[in-house]
Parts: C-alpha cells; sequence; structure tokens
C-alpha cells in the first residue's frame, strides 16, 4: 500500500513552533466566512417563497439544528484535532471500510456544489458593476476567475488564508450590520404580522432549502491542525462563529421582511437582500449590498476552498484517492486544492445550478448525520453528552426528510442528482480499493 511522502503530511497539531497557525479570530473568520457566502443572497429569495414574511423562524430553526451539530464537531474536533475535519471523524468512527470511504467523498462532491454555488452568485453580482444586461459568458468569467484569484491565495499557506478571510470577513459583516442596523428603523409592523405566515409546513421546507446557508460551519475543524491549542480554542471558533452567523441572519432576515411585502420579495427573489436596501437607502443601498455579495461569496469560496482542499488531503492520504493529490504543487498547493478548484470550474461551465441549491442543503444535512452517527460509536473518547448528539442526528435526519419532500415537489431532477452523486461516491470507493488494492490508513 502506497503511503504519503513524508512533505505531505500536515503541520502536526499543537506544535507552538509551527509559523503557519491560525488562532481564534481567523479560525471564527473561516467559519463565518463559510457560512455567510452566497446563502444569504442568493437562497435568500428561494427561502422566502417557501416561508414567505416567516423566514426569520426558518432562520431560528436551521440554526438550531446548526447549533446541536456544532457541539458534535466541537467535541470531536477537541478529541481528534486534525486538517481533515469530518473526514477524519468518519474514520475514526466508522473504521477503514467503504463506509466511511463512501460518505467522504460524498461529502467533498457537496463542498464542490457548494463552491460553484458560491462562485456563481459571485459572478452574477460583479456582473451587474459592468452592465445591466450581462451575458452567461460574462458571469461564467467573473466566476471563474473568482476560484482561480482565491485558489492562488490559498497557495500560500494558511496564515496568509487566515488573514485574508478576516479582513473579507470583517467588511462583508460590516456592511451586513449596517444594513441590518439602518433598515431596522424602517420596518413595517404589518409587513411582519402573524396572520401573514404561511403553514408550519412551508416554514420547515425553508428552513431545509437554508441549510447550505450554515453548513460551512464543519470548516473551522478544518483548521484544527493548525491552532497551537485546538482542544481550548476550536469549541471557541466554532459556538462564536454559529451564534454570531445566526443573530446576523435573524436580524438581516426581520430586516428584509420588514421592509418588503411577499409580492415584492417573490419579484425580486434573485437579489431580494439588495432589493430590501432600496427603500431606506436607495440605489446606494442596492450597490452597497451588492458589494457586500462579492465580499461574501469571496469569503466562502475561500473558506470553502481551504476546508474542502483539506478535506481532499485527508481522504488522499488516508487510501481514499491517489496519493499524488497529497503533494504539494506550488507554494503550500497540494494536489487536492487544485483538483478541487478544477472540478469547481467544471461545474460552473457546464450546470445550471438555480435548483442545486437545495441538493447542496440535504447533501450537508445528510453528513451531519452520518457524523453525527459516527460520534455515537466514540462517546467514550470524546465525552459528549449522548442525549445531546441524539438530538442532532435526529434533527438533521428531519430536517433532511422535510427538504426531501419539498425538492421532490419544486425540483425533482436535484433529488434524482443526489441519489445518483451519493450511489456514484460509493461505487467510486468500492471501485477505487478494489482495483488499486488500498485499505484505508486509520489516521493516527
Amino acid at each position: 500500500m502506497a503511503t504519503p511522502e513524508p512533505s505531505s503530511i500536515a503541520p502536526a497539531v499543537g506544535n507552538a513552533q509551527t509559523s503557519d497557525q491560525i488562532g481564534l479570530v481567523a479560525a471564527v473568520s473561516v467559519g463565518v466566512g463559510g457560512m455567510v457566502g452566497a446563502g444569504i443572497f442568493s437562497i435568500l429569495g428561494v427561502v422566502a417563497q417557501a416561508a414567505g414574511n416567516a423566514i426569520w423562524i426558518s432562520f431560528a430553526i436551521g440554526g438550531v439544528v446548526a447549533l446541536l451539530s456544532t457541539y458534535s464537531y466541537a467535541k470531536l474536533g477537541a478529541a481528534f484535532p486534525s486538517a481533515g475535519g469530518a473526514v477524519h471523524f468518519l474514520v475514526k468512527s466508522f473504521g477503514d471500510g467503504v463506509l466511511a470511504g463512501g460518505i467522504n467523498l460524498f461529502m467533498l462532491a457537496g463542498y464542490i456544489i457548494s463552491l460553484a454555488l458560491y462562485a456563481t452568485a459571485f459572478g452574477s453580482y460583479g456582473a451587474t458593476f459592468i452592465t445591466n444586461n450581462p451575458s452567461p459568458l460574462l458571469r461564467d468569467s467573473l466566476a471563474v476567475g473568482s476560484v482561480v484569484a482565491l485558489t492562488f491565495l490559498n497557495a500560500f499557506g494558511a496564515e496568509v488564508m487566515g488573514r485574508g478571510e478576516t479582513f473579507i470577513v470583517a467588511v462583508k459583516v460590516s456592511i451586513l450590520v449596517l444594513f441590518a442596523a439602518t433598515g431596522l428603523l424602517f420596518v413595517k409592523a404589518e409587513n411582519l404580522s402573524p396572520a401573514l405566515w404561511p403553514d408550519t409546513q412551508s416554514i420547515l421546507f425553508g428552513a431545509g432549502v437554508l441549510f447550505i446557508g450554515y453548513e460551512g460551519f464543519g470548516l473551522v475543524t478544518n483548521a484544527a491542525a493548525n491552532m497551537q491549542n485546538p482542544q481550548k480554542l476550536l469549541p471557541r471558533a466554532l459556538y462564536t462563529a454559529v451564534l454570531l452567523v445566526i443573530a446576523l441572519y435573524l436580524v438581516v432576515a426581520v430586516t428584509v421582511t420588514g421592509n418588503l411585502t411577499n409580492a415584492e420579495i417573490a419579484r425580486a427573489s434573485d437579489y431580494a437582500l439588495a432589493e430590501a436596501a432600496k427603500p431606506f437607502l436607495g440605489d446606494f443601498g442596492f450597490r452597497l449590498i451588492a458589494v457586500a455579495a462579492l465580499f461574501s461569496t469571496a469569503s466562502a469560496i475561500n473558506a470553502t476552498l481551504f476546508g474542502s482542499a483539506n478535506v481532499c488531503y485527508m481522504i488522499a492520504r488516508d487510501g481514499e484517492l491517489p496519493t499524488a493529490l497529497t503533494r504539494t504543487a506550488w507554494k503550500s498547493a497540494r494536489g487536492g486544492l487544485l483538483l478541487t478548484a478544477g472540478l469547481v470550474v467544471l461545474v460552473i461551465l457546464c450546470f445550471d445550478l438555480s435548483g442545486i441549491a437545495m441538493m447542496g442543503s440535504a447533501a450537508f444535512l445528510l453528513v451531519y448525520a452520518a457524523v453525527n452517527a459516527g460520534h455515537l460509536r466514540v462517546l467514550h473518547n470524546t465525552g459528549a453528552n449522548a442525549v445531546i448528539v441524539w438530538m442532532s442526528l435526529v434533527t438533521c435526519l428531519v430536517m433532511f426528510a422535510v427538504l426531501a419532500v419539498y425538492t421532490y415537489q419544486q425540483q425533482p431532477a436535484a433529488l434524482v442528482a443526489l441519489v445518483v452523486i451519493a450511489g456514484a461516491s460509493f461505487a467510486a470507493e468500492w471501485s477505487y480499493r478494489r482495483t488499486k488494492g488500498r485499505a484505508i490508513t486509520s489516521p493516527p
């Protein structure tokens, strides 16, 4: 069985001499950057179509589901810190079988879908600064350009990535806070009336669709290998990032629904957030939110590239993909980073992602459910409360079931695609292990 070269091994966790360190602020920025990306901008209108003026309740429900999984990830990350995050957790929980390998490949596919979604949103918003009638070529060119530029940034290592992420997050959060704080002063109480709320099922549908807006918190665990004291720092970073994002989402949702009627949100579904700024900030507000969208999607691409590249590295290191992906190609960029970026570009150029957001949310609900299920097998190592882990597992599965029903009603092709990707992930893992004769090497 082939093993990775010594030069390809990630920095030792907790090594105080390692200069490429990520601190609390940078770690929180990775989490916030991974969550507050395309979701709040491009998915908001889709969520509003399901949940109407009760989207803030949908965001609250999604936040509770995310917070429960955050507990599980914090415990697992503190017990098993590594650059692979959930990849490492799954192998530790389920061992060296096709099950762990298939889930890991499925998770990598989910990250690629998310990255393509974020990049497409970047291209769409960026094109508005060039022309009022952007062509698909222009949008795709800007989307691909964002992936290439941020792959270049990630190639300079975790410390540079962390500094860049901190700056980007600071800018976009400042703009969103300004938007929310100002917009709350102009909220029309009648727009928030419970009498206008849809039924409970629709609110739950909205919560399922928007979960992709929370999935990025898991990226913080991929930075554990670059933390000096991950047992202490990782849980703090996870909880801080998720709680900040929940609060931000709730305020933004109230601001949007308080300034726009359901009909107005429906008419501006692709840019509902920017449209909501017009009543109190005019065209300047629209442009300001468009700038925030560019920073938000850029930071989501940056953070997700960092996390997914580590996922790809760990999958290859552990024997589930070719070891060539563990080797450094240029600067600090391993083959996994370049492969991930290349696949994202391919998806951008080949697919219309308007209906894939639901699939992305469903994919990560399944991944988080699998991580929680695995956590139940290693509770003796993490010291976690079994009741909370069970609650996290059940809520993920319930939200997946709700979203599957809604996706079947609205975008049946997306549900079919999800099943195909899942099947292909396990088939690819089984075939690779069989043809190459490799077994998963359990990480230390």
